[in-house]
């Protein structure tokens, strides 16, 4: 079921120029991606992996096109390598909206271990860190996308189960 958080954000998106997502299924942002999927100033191409869909960005980046990618944190392991010999080395500005899986409410154990390591893996790689936990939250947006594209870094937007609960 989309939100209005859901369109908000595909809004804050569409005013920053991104004009490439690319996602990676995932129950928390589905709503998103259905908004994407339905919005024809941006490209959305789904991915079947995260490190992959940064591949996706990066060539869309250098064909001149504004990417972002949508993801979970608990893939954020597996993109260490990308993210640092693509995205950081070519100083490729990739917002990241990532559904901040593992946090108090969470339902599924498996996503706890995560957790735990995600804000330390992003600071360890000198990643600009947002958190949103209040529908309120999201207002920064606008000012993080901008932020990235002036400094030619990816940024990490991580979107909390309460943020997604509480803006339904």
């Amino acid at each position: 079921m989309v939100t209005e958080m859901d369109k908000q954000i595909v809004n804050d998106l569409k005013a920053a120029g991104i004009d490439y997502v690319t996602s990676v299924p995932c129950k928390q942002l589905a709503g998103v991606i259905e908004v994407l999927e339905e919005t024809p100033e941006i490209m959305h191409m789904p991915s079947n992996k995260e490190d992959e869909g940064m591949g996706l960005c990066a060539g869309a980046y250098m064909g001149g096109m504004k990417p972002c990618i949508v993801m979970q944190n608990t893939a954020l392991g597996v993109v260490v390598n990308t993210l640092a010999t693509l995205i950081q080395f070519y100083q490729i500005p990739l917002p990241m909206l990532i559904s901040y899986r593992g946090e108090v409410g969470e339902p599924v154990a498996c996503q706890v271990e995560m957790a735990l390591h995600t804000k330390a893996i992003l600071n360890q790689m000198h990643i600009p860190t947002y958190h949103f936990h209040k529908p309120e939250d999201a207002a920064e947006l606008p000012g993080i996308l901008e932020y990235c594209q002036m400094a030619s870094k990816p940024v990490a937007i991580l979107c909390d189960a309460t943020f997604w609960r509480a803006s339904a």
